[in-house]
């Protein structure tokens, strides 16, 4: 069995954790564009390619796929989803799955305005939002929004240029600078992450692994403990299974007054999975089982409770 992970970058532990899954039964490979990128001297083997805005640049994902005979691909980057999803056929017909959500699944995560409308349509909690900041201003003169609130891109990842803003004026400003924004409600509550596994065979959640956030540092979970609880896991898979996901996927939720939110969902191996796999929830051994052409059985909420992570700083000498 042999896996591609593209676009590895500094996600040393995943390249491992599939090592550790593949063993001698066959090879992880690892690319970026940069020879710099920690995580893939972890692989077997290692391929340096273009960025990916480069022309040709799947052409050439896909010869390494038949060259390298690879059973399935995954990317560790946003930007990158898309594109394997759009070209999941071109993949398949050279014996390669692609481990991400279908098409239009992957554009809908990668926008928070069309996330919140599926939300909103199938009736879950989520941060009321707006892309037309006259329809907020009557909100807040009807008294049906307050202030601060969110003004975030529509499209954007890891925290980038996201303001709390407490005023009209404020509000504006952003609005004439940027391009493509959209306010959302503050959530005043506590900030959880659930790492989800959806089989790609059966469309079913076969693992939920949530964790209440500590700290986070530039969009990521810095320090978090795992938590269960038994209402969370189950708006989690009514909801992934009823949108019609597939593999690893991990989603962002608060608490507020005792209920849950669902925020974003990021069609990828969070930042936050090592503590999931360190709880005992091993996705890669979910998706070679999957490869292999086999269900996983259902292993919702199969870990420990109370314990804690905490990221730190780790250097490569080359």
């Amino acid at each position: 069995m042999n896996i591609l992970i593209l676009s590895a970058g500094t996600r040393d532990k995943v390249v491992q954790y599939f090592k550790s899954v593949v063993g001698t039964a066959g090879k992880v490979i690892a690319t970026d564009c940069s020879d710099l990128a920690p995580a893939i001297y972890e692989a077997d083997e290692y391929v340096i390619v273009p960025r990916i805005d480069a022309e040709g640049y799947i052409d050439g994902i896909l010869e390494i796929c038949k060259e390298k005979k690879i059973d399935g691909v995954l990317s560790l980057i946003d930007p990158e989803l898309s594109m394997l999803a759009e070209h999941r056929e071109s993949f398949r017909a050279v014996g390669t799955t692609c481990i991400v959500p279908d098409y239009e699944l992957v554009e809908i995560c990668f926008d928070k305005y069309r996330m919140y409308e599926l939300l909103t349509k199938y009736g879950y909690p989520t941060a009321k939002s707006y892309v037309e900041k006259e329809a907020f201003y009557q909100d807040v003169q009807d008294g049906k929004a307050v202030y601060p609130v969110f003004v975030k891109p529509v499209r954007g990842s890891a925290s980038m240029n996201i303001s709390k803003v407490n005023s009209q004026k404020e509000v504006d400003l952003l609005f004439e600078l940027y391009d493509d924004l959209m306010i959302q409600e503050y959530m005043d509550g506590t900030e959880y992450g659930a790492d989800v596994y959806i089989d790609l065979l059966s469309g079913k959640v076969t693992s939920i692994f949530i964790k209440e956030k500590i700290k986070m540092r530039a969009g990521e979970t810095d320090k978090a403990v795992s938590i269960k609880d038994d209402a969370l896991f189950t708006m989690i898979r009514e909801f992934v299974e009823r949108a019609g996901f597939r593999g690893i996927i991990d989603i962002d939720i608060f608490k507020v007054n005792g209920t849950y939110y669902i925020s974003e969902v990021n069609p990828r191996f969070g930042g936050g999975y090592p503590h999931a796999f360190a709880c005992g929830v091993n996705v890669p051994a979910q998706i070679l089982m999957n490869l292999s052409g086999k269900e996983n059985p259902c292993t919702i909420g199969e870990y420990q409770e109370g314990i804690c992570m905490m990221k730190y700083n780790e250097i490569m000498i080359r």
